[in-house]
């Protein structure tokens, strides 16, 4: 079972984590570090909402955290294959 300060700390460190991202994304030169970046923070905020999820339990949050999953996969695809210019 995980402890309410267990799930305290992680909310924090996924929120720290989505920051320097967001910071990463602003300032990143390229495409592709704002690609990542905006990929990392679309994961942690999943995992910001599967903290939630288990925090209030609530089973209906897992099954949209499933779709934004899948979603979110077939996002980073797209992202990678236009950081390549849309060759193979």
């Amino acid at each position: 079972m995980i402890t309410e300060i267990t799930l305290e700390v992680a909310l924090v460190l996924l929120g720290v984590g989505m920051l320097i991202a967001g910071v990463r994304g602003f300032l990143g030169p390229r495409t592709s570090d704002r690609a990542v970046a905006s990929d990392l923070i679309f994961f942690a905020m999943i995992g910001f909402i599967a903290l939630i999820g288990l925090r209030i339990d609530i089973e209906a949050l897992f099954d949209i955290i499933l779709i934004a999953t899948l979603l979110g996969f077939m996002a980073a695809i797209s992202m990678a294959r236009l950081g390549s210019g849309g060759q193979r």
